[in-house]
């Protein structure tokens, strides 16, 4: 069985994510590929085209959620994700253990429901909900008015997670604002039917993505456990390699694995990019010491920027009334062809932000 070290599996990710070099997908092509983007921030799947892809352009995903091609839905670790129109409901399906889960463990509201018959709430929510998408606040004034004696978040939390809602344009266009706003994916998709999730398909999916990985990397991708049973079945169509610490990986046969000293440009990942989220042992992109710089304790997930292939730092676009610029904070020092590399991509991804007259800032060390 083939060893495969940090470099070498960091070029495989790189070169799977598109981010090796640009490519020349469509945007709805690479949200499929990646099987979906997450969203938590209605903004930063543009600026994960951007990096991935050649002439990308803010209008591009707005009107892919305009038309109802891609959609906001909670699947993926029970998180927000723009998934394409096909894989909406199927992932949901895939995915929605975690949500089950959630019901019965989540430390702020599931106290709130005890003694509530779910299953009415679920029927009381798709029939508010039929053909008519509600906001956050709206659908939790409705449901409200069923069961005054509860918390009307708490109601739209357990309808969040037991029906299969998307949160419906204007959210997340871009130039554009608008509060969660739900209906159900059914409706809006224009379908009433799915195929049941196969589990199978997905990983061998998710392992064209972000592969080679162990089983526990699969299972922090999407949130679900026992998944080892699916991998053993998948095992006669998959490579297999070890990690310098001896852990099994599998791999599709024919997916690339660039030599590890493949040169890798730098690039900026945004918020909460799966890059960085989607494997147990996230060594191949983020050391464990730059993983606790960048964790807080309410979960966000700082823009990061790569240096040679790994995170070397965050960056953010600061805005006032006034100004705009690129903030780049470094972990550590960069060399002069490093910050000038860096420098010249920020002034790109500023163009894209339609940031005018924006500047490139660097930050002290």
């Amino acid at each position: 069985m083939t060893t495969l070290g940090t470099r070498a599996l960091n070029r495989a990710l790189l070169a799977r994510q598109s981010l090796l070099e640009r490519g020349e997908r469509q945007a709805i092509e690479l949200i499929e590929h990646l099987v979906g983007m997450q969203a938590q921030a209605p903004f930063p799947p543009y600026y994960g085209l951007w990096t991935r892809l050649r002439g990308s352009s803010p209008g591009q995903l707005s009107q892919l959620l305009l038309s109802r091609d891609v959609v906001r839905m909670v699947n993926l670790r029970g998180t927000v994700h723009q998934v394409s129109a096909a894989d909406a409901l199927p992932l949901r399906a895939f995915t929605q253990p975690v949500m089950d889960s959630d019901l019965k463990g989540n430390q702020q509201h599931t106290a709130r429901l005890n003694g509530l018959d779910l299953g009415e709430l679920a029927a009381t929510a798709s029939a508010l909900l039929a053909g008519k998408p509600l906001s956050s606040a709206e659908l939790g004034t409705e449901l409200a008015a069923r069961w005054p004696d509860r918390e009307p978040t708490a109601l739209v939390f357990a309808a969040r997670n037991l029906l299969p809602l998307v949160q419906v344009p204007p959210r997340a266009v871009w130039g554009r604002s608008g509060q969660p706003t739900y209906a159900l994916a059914t409706d809006w998709l224009g379908t009433r039917t799915t195929r049941g999730p196969d589990a199978e398909r997905l990983i061998l999916r998710y392992l064209g993505a972000f592969g080679p990985a162990s089983v526990r990397d699969v299972q922090t991708w999407c949130g679900l456990t026992r998944l080892g049973e699916v991998v053993e079945r998948l095992r006669p169509r998959l490579r297999t390699f070890r990690t310098e610490d001896g852990v099994e990986l599998f791999d599709l046969p024919d997916a690339p694995r660039p030599a590890e000293d493949t040169r890798a440009p730098v690039r900026f990942v945004p918020e909460y990019d799966n890059l960085l989220l989607s494997h147990a042992d996230r060594s191949r992109v983020i050391s464990q010491e730059d993983r606790r710089r960048i964790a807080t304790r309410n979960g966000i997930v700082p823009g990061a920027f790569l240096v040679d292939g790994f995170v070397r730092g965050a960056w953010k676009i600061k805005r006032d009334k006034k100004t705009a610029a690129l903030e780049i904070q470094p972990f550590r020092p960069l060399s002069k062809r490093d910050t000038a590399s860096l420098a010249a991509e920020g002034r790109r991804l500023l163009t894209f932000a339609e940031v005018p007259g924006g500047e490139v800032r660097f930050l002290p060390s």
